[in-house]
């Protein structure tokens, strides 16, 4: 009420009380924000930042690379940092290699990169041009399944059924690097592929008749 009276004569002094009035408000609103941003916790802070950090990062980071997955030539354009797992499934929707921990340590995300075995999850996209990229999705041939797809059913090695794309592109692996030559071998060589339902000795059983089948893998 003291401003307003103040405030209450002739017209300069009605302009400087605006001024006065005007210098008061954004003096608070300045306030305020600066008071909401240091309550503002400092994960949704930093929640914000990377968030801008991807947008700028997809306007200005695209890379071009040709991949060949499954014997189809796709071209596409990417950000240097995205993996092959979530290339895979968010670009090309190719979602039977699965994502369980992320780190490397479960399996579930493996595929073959020129006929070997890798994580997915820990490799970059950008890295694999010119190199032949193997799926779930292309170890069978059509409609025909690859003898270790049909050897999983038949020995029921799986439950949840989750980790099986990796454990198959695994065990076939597992047989091209001749390493399954007894269950201790397998074991052993099959350890990088975590199975939560416990169907293990199903799954040496499916890669012994496999192998001791000399079917091609």
């Amino acid at each position: 009420m003291a401003d307003d009276k103040h405030c209450g004569g002739a017209s300069e002094e009605q302009h400087s009380c605006s001024k006065h009035n005007e210098a008061r408000r954004d003096f608070l609103k300045h306030s305020s924000l600066l008071t909401a941003l240091a309550l503002t916790p400092s994960a949704a802070v930093k929640a914000a930042e990377n968030s801008w950090d991807e947008k700028l990062a997809e306007k200005f980071e695209q890379v071009r690379v040709t991949l060949n997955i499954n014997g189809e030539k796709n071209k596409l354009s990417i950000e240097p940092r995205v993996t092959l797992l979530d290339l895979l499934r968010e670009q090309l929707n190719l979602t039977g290699t699965k994502k369980g921990c992320d780190y490397g340590q479960c399996g579930a995300c493996t595929v073959h990169v020129d006929g070997e075995r890798i994580n997915s999850c820990l490799t970059f996209a950008v890295m694999l041009e010119g190199k032949k990229i193997t799926t779930i999705e292309g170890l069978a041939d059509g409609t025909d399944l690859h003898p270790m797809q049909a050897a999983f059913i038949k020995h029921d090695g799986f439950q949840c059924g989750y980790c099986t794309p990796g454990q198959i592109m695994s065990a076939v692996a597992c047989i091209r690097e001749g390493h399954a030559n007894s269950e201790e071998e397998v074991r052993e060589y099959m350890s990088g592929n975590i199975c939560r339902c416990g169907a293990y000795p199903n799954i040496v059983n499916a890669i012994l008749e496999v192998k001791n089948g000399g079917q091609k893998v």
